[in-house]
């Protein structure tokens, strides 16, 4: 099981990543584009995943994965049950997110070891 402080050891530090507390739910962007999003109850973790695999990830293990409610079906987000994620699958998805929404020049520095570009 994994909780924000998880993830957020592994968000903070990702080059023009920046925390943000917004209507009481704790939420990760790149500028203005959300790419990360607790629940309130910090039970469930939204995230950015494209969405012509989505269907595939929440086939692969239901028990973890889950669509977000209809009205969110139109973004690119799938949601996780924090308590089923443990923190290896926490890092490989806030990578994913975060490599989806910042730009490639800066996801290639990050990957490279290099500062941000």
């Amino acid at each position: 099981m994994v909780t924000v402080d998880d993830v957020r050891r592994i968000a903070g530090p990702l080059p023009r990543s920046t925390e943000h507390v917004i209507h009481d739910r704790v939420k990760f962007r790149v500028g203005q584009i959300v790419y990360l999003a607790f629940s309130r109850d910090e039970t469930v973790l939204g995230f950015a995943f494209p969405k012509e695999e989505r269907a595939a990830l929440v086939a692969s293990d239901p028990a973890t994965f889950h669509l977000p409610g209809a009205s969110d079906l139109r973004f690119h987000w799938v949601q996780a049950w924090m308590s089923e994620l443990d923190e290896r699958q926490a890092a490989e998805l806030v990578l994913d997110a975060w490599r989806m929404v910042v730009p490639k020049k800066v996801a290639a520095a990050y990957a490279a070891g290099l500062p941000d570009a």
